[in-house]
């Protein structure tokens, strides 16, 4: 859905990430990234594989624990939707050996950045979410404001163009990501 995105500065946990960051930089800990959907087998599962590419070429994957979850547990050690995977290597991402798996209340110690592609799943993310977790809880696509959508759209019922623009959005907002975390080390 279009919207206007909000800076991925203003979420909460700004600061607890950064100091977390730090961490990472020292060699304590790798930054956590979880992105999150429906079902994880779509459109997380299509953003870990896309971040997990763009923070290689970046040379940042080593400092990087990289994962997928959805909401709901329908697909638990399910592979990704065939189409998914096919979009995804015609563009160069490898999705098959990736397994759905349902988000956890632990997933919040692990991860830094927990990553909604959709209001709906941010909804549910935040009734999960411990009060004090000191990380950054939102939308993935908030870290592509320049696309104009807020929402990565789920392509699970449409057709090819569903998964293309998956992978379009991905894209952008992996790049948008990247440069976050590079400016909070």
């Amino acid at each position: 859905m279009p919207g206007r995105a909000r800076p991925a500065a203003e979420y909460h946990g700004a600061v607890g990430v950064a100091k977390r960051l730090q961490a990472s930089v020292t060699g304590a800990r790798k930054t956590g990234v979880l992105f999150v959907c429906m079902g994880n087998i779509c459109r997380s599962p299509t953003a870990e594989s896309v971040f997990r590419e763009h923070a290689q070429r970046a040379g940042l994957l080593d400092g990087l624990s990289i994962a997928s979850a959805g909401i709901g547990d329908w697909h638990v050690g399910q592979a990704p939707d065939n189409r998914a995977i096919i979009h995804a290597r015609r563009r160069g991402y490898d999705l098959a050996g990736l397994r759905a798996r349902q988000v956890t209340r632990e997933d919040f110690a692990r991860f830094d950045f927990i990553l909604a592609m959709d209001l709906r799943n941010l909804r549910d993310l935040k009734a999960l979410c411990p009060p004090d977790y000191p990380g950054c809880l939102g939308l993935f696509l908030d870290f592509a404001p320049h696309v104009g959508w807020r929402e990565v759209p789920d392509p699970y019922h449409g057709g090819a163009d569903g998964f293309e623009t998956v992978l379009e959005l991905t894209e952008r907002a992996s790049e948008g990501l990247l440069a976050h975390i590079r400016r909070l080390r």
